[in-house]
């Protein structure tokens, strides 16, 4: 016990730099990918191509390779970003190119009909799409998108390789520092009890979408 109270401040700061930056990359990267699925559904051939690269490299790449290009590579071109802000950039190019593919999906398996139904029963491209596209794909690619979460809580230990003081490094320096397994044990029971409440939430919010 003694121990436990003795790591767990650390434990807490590393926590919340984890925490700010799973919410900030959630919260960011959902709009985009809809958005580039979007564009890549409905935009002109070479707009869309350009779009397939960009998702084919974010995909392709591991995103520990991508984080170590963002802060370590950049700065040769003459761009710097702080530590965070590397992080922040990197997550987000990755995972919004996660999302673009699955509302894409989401998107195709929506019937044509439906779109010929707005057309003709004139409610408009907009309002048709807002009020009976959009929440038919966000039914079909709820259970992707719970993945891509819960696989976002975890990533977040990657931004170690930056020196950022997140949950698992913070695990890491409290279990060299007493010759113990026990941070280990810890981290790992925080990162079970984070994702068991996004699990619950999403649970909650598919049982919405599916009435």
């Amino acid at each position: 016990m003694n121990l436990i109270s003795d790591i767990m401040p650390a434990l807490l700061n590393g926590l919340t730099t984890t925490l700010c930056l799973f919410f900030i990359v959630f919260i960011t990267t959902i709009p985009l990918g809809f958005l580039v699925a979007c564009v890549r559904v409905y935009a002109p051939k070479w707009l869309s191509w350009i779009i397939q690269v960009y998702i084919y490299v974010m995909r392709g790449t591991p995103l520990l390779l991508q984080l170590m290009v963002v802060f370590f590579g950049l700065p040769l071109v003459g761009i710097t970003f702080e530590r965070f802000t590397a992080a922040l950039l990197a997550f987000i190019l990755n995972y919004t190119a996660y999302y673009a593919e699955i509302f894409r999906g989401g998107i195709l398996s929506v019937p044509k009909g439906q779109f010929e139904a707005i057309k003709v029963l004139g409610i408009g491209k907009i309002q048709g799409f807002k009020r009976i596209i959009i929440p038919q794909v966000f039914r079909v690619v709820l259970p992707s998108v719970g993945n891509e979460v819960i696989s976002l809580v975890k990533d977040t230990s990657l931004v170690y390789i930056l020196g950022l003081g997140e949950l698992l490094r913070a695990g890491q320096i409290a279990a060299n520092t007493y010759a113990s397994l026990l941070p280990f044990a810890a981290v790992g029971l925080i990162y079970l009890l984070i994702t068991g409440v996004i699990t619950l939430a999403l649970n909650a919010i598919e049982k919405k979408f599916n009435f």
